[in-house]
């Protein structure tokens, strides 16, 4: 089953360039990952600091290996960009009762 990943970020003071930064940075990663169907990266319009990354993804299980396949190295050196831990979930699409 096909979901939407929504992942919430929140810079730090003075970081938000460099978590946009960081973040965009992702994206030629997660597309090219197997079973990745988009992803894009967007800012909020009324808060310079918070961000959201929305990931399409044929399964949960596609998702799942690409974060196994993450240099958890690039994840740990990002950690200093953040201003609250990131949160995120999956989702899928309903229908209409």
């Amino acid at each position: 089953m096909a979901i939407t990943r929504i992942n919430h970020f929140s810079a730090a003071d003075g970081k938000e360039d460099q978590l946009q930064t960081f973040l965009c940075s992702l994206v030629p990663y997660i597309t090219s990952c197997d079973g990745n169907l988009m992803c894009e990266v967007l800012r909020q319009q009324d808060s310079d600091n918070k961000f959201v990354v929305i990931e399409k993804w044929e399964s949960v299980e596609a998702h799942q290996q690409s974060l196994a396949n993450f240099p958890s190295d690039d994840m740990q050196a990002a950690m200093t960009l953040f201003g609250a831990p990131p949160s995120g979930a999956a989702y899928h699409k309903v229908e209409s009762i």
